[in-house]
């Protein structure tokens, strides 16, 4: 129970420390962008590093890079179908999702969880 109130609480202050930077940035669509994912990765890599240390904490860090870099690869895929390809959006997100599968779990294989 209390894992999730420390969770509820640095999340909370993360959240709102980068929503406050996004907010002085322009645009201001950065605010979005930065109030989530960096929050929540910071957040949890905390108590990750909290509960089972610094190895641990560095595996889970690297799982995320590899799904930030799936995650642009998914981007140019989606944009390229929607644009270029004139593709409707269902078929170009399905098909952009397995591109995220293969390219995320392609670098976990290559590379595993550790440096």
């Amino acid at each position: 129970m209390t894992e999730y109130v420390v969770r509820f609480i640095a999340g909370g202050i993360i959240v709102s420390a980068f929503a406050i930077l996004g907010d002085m940035l322009k645009p201001k669509s950065f605010a979005g962008l930065l109030g989530a994912a960096p929050s929540v990765a910071l957040a949890t890599l905390g108590i990750a590093v909290v509960q089972h240390g610094p190895q641990y904490a560095a595996a889970e860090s690297w799982t995320m890079i590899y799904g930030a870099v799936a995650l642009g690869c998914y981007s140019v895929v989606v944009c390229h179908l929607l644009i270029r390809y004139c593709v409707s959006a269902l078929p170009a997100t399905v098909l952009a999702g397995i591109v995220w599968l293969a390219v995320a779990f392609g670098l976990l294989a290559g590379f595993g969880g550790a440096a």
